[in-house]
C-alpha cells in the first residue's frame, strides 16, 4: 500500500509539524538529529525527549553569563564542539577539527555571529539565537596559501567592528583555539586576547534539564548499539569486524562519530591504548572497549566494558581483576555528591593493589558532555595542587574509570560508567550490565 505523501515526508507519521523535542518533523530538515529507529526505541523505553529550543537557550545563557561575569568584550570560538554547544549547529565536524573554517563570536549582549563555509551559511539558520551568518574565518594555509595575513586582517577587523557595536569597545576578548595569523591580527586590532577555554569548559560542565534528557536518550541508543555489538561478536571475527558493528548501530540511531579506536582482544588488551586492528579473536579471550561515542544530539556517551568470549570459564586472575575493577568504580562513585571538593575525590579514592598501579588509567574520573570535558579527577600520584580547586555541582556528569591491567600481564579489564551529580547525591546513568562470566558466574 502506498504511503500518503504527507506521511512520507515526516520522520514520525504519528505526529504533526514538530517532534517531541521541538525540532521539525521533516525528513528534509537542516539540523541533524535522532532517526525514526531511535525515536521508536526511546518511546518504548518511556524516555522524555529534550526540548531543543529550550536547551539551546540554556547553553546560550550560560555562555553570555560567563562573558559578562568575567568582563569580556566577547567570546570568539573556533573549536567545533564549542560552536556546537553555543549554536547546536554542525558542519563537517571532524574535518573542521583540523581545518578550522568556522568561528563564532558571542557578545556580552547575547548577539551571536557565525562565520561558516561560504556555501553552507544556511546550516545555522534554524536557530534564531544565531543573528548573523558570514564567511571568512578559514585562516589555515591549505585554504589561504601565502596570503593568510590578508584574510586574518579582514576577519579581525570584522570582529573589532562587532565588538565596538555590541560591547562598547571592550577589547578583552576571550578566544578558545585560533590559528597563529588570526591571533596576531586580533592583537594588531588592539584586542587583549585571553584564554576562552576556561569559560567554555565551566559553562559546559553543568548540564540543564534538557541536556540531561538528551544524555539519557543518547545513553539508551549507545547501550542498544553496544548490545548489538556484543550479540554479533564471535571467534573468527577481527577486532575491526566487531568494532564496525558499534559504528553502524550508532549511525543508524542518529549518532555522529566515535572519537577513538579503543577495542582490543586477548593479549592486545595489555598494555591498554592499543587501537582496534586486524587481529582475529580466538575462543576463550577477553574483548575490552571504550565507546568514546558521539551519539544522538551530539552527546558523548563514554562507557567501557570487558567481555569474556568462551566457551570455557575465564581464569581466576581475570575474575579477581574484574572484581577489583567493579569495586574500584563502586567505591569511587560513593564519593560523588554536590559540594564535594574535586581534590577530596583524589584524596579519598579507592586504592588499587600494587600489581595494577603502574598501568592504571590516566585519570580516576572526568567530565563528559559533547565530548570528554572538564574537570579531570586525577589519582593521588598524578594530582597537581591547585589545578582543580572546585566543588562538584548538581548537573555535572562524570565518567568513573577503572583499568585493571597487571604489569607484564596478558589481559586488562576496562570498565567505565557515566554518572550524574544530583541535588542530593548521584545517579548512575549507565545501565549496561557487567559480564557475568568475568564476575565468576
Amino acid at each position: 500500500m502506498d504511503v500518503p505523501y504527507r506521511d512520507r515526508r515526516k520522520i514520525d507519521p504519528s505526529r504533526g509539524a514538530t517532534l517531541a523535542d521541538g525540532s521539525p518533523n521533516d525528513q528534509d530538515r537542516i539540523e541533524i538529529g535522532p532517526t525514526r529507529l531511535a525515536l521508536a526505541e526511546w518511546a518504548e523505553a518511556g524516555l522524555t525527549l529534550p526540548d531543543l529550543p529550550r536547551m539551546r537557550a540554556y547553553r546560550w545563557q550560560r555562555l553570555v553569563a560567563g562573558i559578562v561575569g568575567r568582563d569580556y568584550g566577547g567570546l570568539l570560538l573556533f573549536d567545533p564542539l564549542n560552536i556546537r554547544y553555543a549554536t547546536d549547529s554542525s558542519n563537517m565536524q571532524l574535518w573542521n577539527t583540523h581545518n578550522p573554517f568556522r568561528a563564532l563570536l558571542i557578545c556580552p549582549d547575547g548577539h551571536m555571529v557565525i562565520w561558516d563555509y561560504r556555501n553552507a551559511m544556511f546550516l545555522s539558520k534554524f536557530n534564531p539565537l544565531v543573528r548573523e551568518q558570514r564567511s571568512g574565518a578559514d585562516l589555515f594555509y591549505f585554504d589561504r596559501g601565502d596570503r593568510l595575513d590578508l584574510a586574518a586582517d579582514v576577519f579581525a577587523n570584522e570582529v573589532r567592528l562587532l565588538v565596538a557595536e555590541h560591547a562598547g569597545g571592550n577589547r578583552r576578548l576571550a578566544v578558545d583555539k585560533i590559528m597563529l595569523h588570526g591571533l596576531r591580527a586580533l592583537e594588531a586590532q588592539g584586542f587583549e586576547v585571553l584564554p576562552g577555554e576556561e569559560l567554555t569548559e565551566k559553562a559546559r560542565a553543568v548540564k540543564g534539564p534538557d541536556e540531561i534528557a538528551a544524555m539519557r536518550c543518547a545513553s539508551h541508543a549507545c547501550e542498544t548499539s553496544v548490545a548489538a555489538m556484543q550479540a554479533a561478536m564471535a571467534p573468527g571475527m577481527s577486532e575491526a569486524d566487531i568494532w564496525a558493528v558499534l559504528h553502524a548501530e550508532n549511525i543508524r540511531r542518529g549518532g555522529e562519530w566515535i572519537e577513538t579506536r579503543l577495542l582490543t582482544t586477548g593479549p592486545r588488551t595489555n598494555p591498554w591504548f592499543q587501537e582496534c586492528g586486524a587481529r582475529i579473536v580466538q575462543p576463550n579471550e577477553i574483548v575490552a572497549f571504550d565507546t568514546d561515542l558521539i551519539g544522538a544530539y551530539g552527546i558523548c556517551v563514554d562507557i567501557s566494558r570487558t567481555w569474556w568470549l568462551g566457551p570455557d570459564r575465564p581464569r581466576p586472575d581475570m575474575i579477581e581483576a574484574m572484581r577489583i575493577g567493579v569495586e574500584h568504580i563502586a567505591r569511587n562513585m560513593e564519593l560523588l555528591a554536590p559540594g564535594v571538593p574535586l581534590a577530596e575525590l583524589t584524596r579519598r579514592c579507592h586504592r588499587l593493589p600494587d600489581i595494577y598501579q603502574k598501568q592504571k588509567y590516566g585519570c580516576m574520573m572526568h567530565g563528559v558532555g559533547l565530548c570528554d570535558e572538564w574537570p579531570l579527577i586525577a589519582y593521588p600520584d598524578a594530582a597537581v595542587e591547585g589545578a582543580f580547586d572546585y566543588p562538584l555541582e548538581p548537573g555535572m556528569v562524570l565518567c568513573v574509570e577503572a583499568l585493571i591491567s597487571p604489569e607484564g600481564g596478558d589481559f586488562s579489564i576496562k570498565l567505565e560508567d557515566q554518572v550524574l551529580i544530583t541535588e542530593t547525591g548521584h545517579e548512575n546513568l549507565t545501565r549496561y550490565p557487567y559480564d557475568e562470566a568475568l564476575l565468576g558466574g
